[in-house]
C-alpha cells in the first residue's frame, strides 16, 4: 500500500502542475497581448495579431488619457473608490467588531439580515436605487431649488459602501471571532477602553483580513459599470473609469482606432495590478499567531 501511495504521489504532483500553468497561460497571455496591442501602431493591427510590435507608440495612451477624456474618469474612479472604501471601513470595522465580540439583544437578527444581503445580487436592485434617489431629488428640488442626490460622486460612492456591506461584514466578524479574548482582557486590565481596544489590539490582529477586504472591495468598485451608469447618467464630466472606457470603445470601433482602445484597456487594468503587487505578501500571511504564551 504504501509503494502504490509513494508511486501515484508524482504523478498527482505532475498534474497540479500541469493544471496551475495551463491556468497561468490562461490568465497570462490575454493580459500580455492588450499590453503589447496597447504600444502598436493602428496599422498593425491588419496583420498577424500575434506579431510583437514595431516600436512603443506611445502615443495611444496620450490620446486615450487626453483626447478621450480617460484622465478625468481615472481621476473619478479614484475618488469615488478612496470615499467608498473609507465609508466602508469606518461602518464595517465597529460593526462586525461588536457582532463577533459581544452579546447584546438584537445580535442575531443582525447577523441573519446580513447574510441575507450576500445573497442579494446588486445588479438587481439598481433600479429600485434609482427610484428612490429620484424621488429623494424630486422632493429635494421642491424644498431647496436643487436636486443632490443623482450625479452626485459622493452618493456614488456611498451606495457603492453600503452594498458591499453584508460580505465586509460577513467576513470580517468571521475573522474576528477567531481572535482569543486574552488580548482584550490584558488591555482592560492595563486601563483601556472598549474603543481603545479595538483599534490598537483587535484591528492591527486583523491586518490581513482587512487588507483582503480593501483588496477585494477595491477591485469591485473599481470596476463597478452598472450602478455608476445608471446613477451617473446626466453627469458627463463625472462618470467613472469602467462607463468612460466603454464610451471610448464605441467611438474606436466606429473609428478604427484600436491602439488607443487598448490603451484605455491597459489604463484600467494597471491600478488593480499595481495594487496587488503592493499587498500580495500581506494577502498570503496567515492567522496572527504567538501573542499568548503559557
Amino acid at each position: 500500500m504504501q509503494q502504490k501511495k509513494g508511486s501515484a504521489e508524482p504523478v498527482f504532483k505532475i498534474f497540479i502542475y500541469v493544471v496551475l500553468i495551463t491556468l497561468a497561460v490562461l490568465i497570462i497571455v490575454p493580459v500580455a497581448w492588450v499590453f503589447l496591442a496597447s504600444i502598436k501602431q493602428n496599422s498593425e493591427f491588419y496583420g498577424n495579431p500575434w506579431a510583437l510590435p514595431a516600436g512603443f507608440y506611445w502615443q495611444n495612451f496620450v490620446d486615450a488619457w487626453n483626447a478621450a477624456s480617460m484622465g478625468s474618469y481615472m481621476l473619478n474612479s479614484v475618488i469615488v473608490t478612496a470615499l467608498s472604501l473609507v465609508l466602508l471601513l469606518v461602518v464595517a470595522l465597529p460593526a462586525a467588531y461588536c457582532l463577533s465580540r459581544f452579546q447584546f439583544a438584537g445580535r442575531k437578527f443582525l447577523n441573519t439580515a446580513f447574510m441575507a444581503g450576500l445573497f442579494i445580487n446588486v445588479n438587481y436592485i439598481v433600479v429600485p436605487i434609482f427610484l428612490m434617489l429620484k424621488d429623494g431629488d424630486v422632493w429635494l428640488k421642491k424644498a431647496l431649488g436643487n436636486g443632490l442626490l443623482l450625479n452626485n460622486l459622493f452618493v456614488l460612492a456611498l451606495v457603492y459602501a453600503a452594498t458591499a456591506l453584508p460580505f465586509t461584514i460577513y467576513l470580517l466578524s468571521g475573522y474576528f471571532a477567531t481572535l482569543p479574548h486574552d488580548f482584550e482582557e490584558a488591555a482592560y486590565i492595563d486601563g483601556a477602553g472598549y474603543g481603545a481596544t479595538m483599534v490598537r489590539i483587535i484591528f492591527p490582529m486583523a491586518q490581513p483580513s482587512i487588507i483582503t477586504i480593501i483588496l477585494f472591495n477595491f477591485l469591485s468598485f473599481w470596476n463597478e459599470y452598472i450602478i455608476s451608469m445608471t446613477l451617473m447618467s446626466s453627469a458627463t464630466g463625472q462618470k467613472t473609469l469602467p462607463v468612460g472606457l466603454l464610451n471610448l470603445m464605441q467611438a474606436q470601433q466606429s473609428a478604427a482606432q484600436f491602439g488607443v482602445l487598448y490603451a484605455g484597456l491597459v489604463l484600467v487594468m494597471l491600478p488593480t495590478l499595481i495594487l496587488y503587487i503592493c499587498v500580495q505578501k500581506k494577502l498570503t500571511q496567515g492567522m496572527t499567531v504567538g501573542g499568548l504564551k503559557g
